[in-house]
């Protein structure tokens, strides 16, 4: 029984080896059966982890690369992202925060199925989530700084975006067309009834000049 006791009392910010966090987290998340309810769990917060998710979707603890999938999903299913902006790793019991350098997750394959407003896009991200872009799954296209190109965000759950991958978006962009949007010709996207604009259709002509 005390042997029993002392392993329900590790907690996210004591753990200091990945195989210790995977035990906790496996206790909440249901590993291979999706992401688990954290929008309805209101743990206390218990400080920060060494733990971050770089722009390419590469997840590190301790400055080291987690390398086993099946782990960073495991993970990746108890993510949320709250009101302030910062992204925490979530049980019934505990929050603990951890580090995202651009969107938890990347986009890294897509489909189109149907035509013109019947027309659905399915992405797949890099930890398996399988998402159509809609009304509640928006797309949404931030300019890149410097570049002058676009950044294309796929919202996943709750506030957790996914980072549509630099091929998938030229993909993605080849299904464009030009929509009216709020009284003005927009290159845009559609899927499941909804149109994401892109940019202004002036805009991308002079791109393209």
């Amino acid at each position: 029984m005390t042997e029993h006791h002392e392993h329900r009392q590790q907690s996210l910010t004591r753990a200091t080896e990945v195989r210790g966090l995977e035990a906790l987290i496996s206790r909440a998340a249901r590993a291979g059966k999706g992401a688990a309810p954290v929008e309805r769990w209101n743990p206390d917060f218990c400080g920060d982890l060494d733990m971050e998710i770089k722009a390419d979707g590469t997840w590190f603890y301790l400055g080291t690369p987690i390398g086993r999938m099946p782990l960073v999903q495991l993970f990746s299913s108890v993510l949320r992202k709250d009101a302030d902006g910062r992204t925490y790793l979530v049980t019934p019991v505990e929050k603990v925060g951890i580090r995202v350098a651009d969107a938890p997750f990347i986009a890294v394959e897509m489909d189109v199925s149907g035509s013109g407003e019947d027309q659905v896009i399915t992405f797949r991200t890099n930890v398996g989530d399988v998402v159509e872009a809609g009304p509640e799954r928006p797309l949404r296209f931030v300019d890149e700084n410097g570049t002058g190109g676009l950044k294309p965000y796929l919202l996943v759950r709750g506030r957790l975006e996914a980072l549509v991958a630099r091929p998938v978006m030229y993909e993605l962009v080849g299904h464009g067309e030009e929509i009216e949007v709020d009284g003005r010709t927009m290159f845009s996207v559609r899927s499941n009834k909804a149109v994401f604009p892109i940019m202004p259709a002036d805009q991308l002509e002079r791109l393209s000049a």
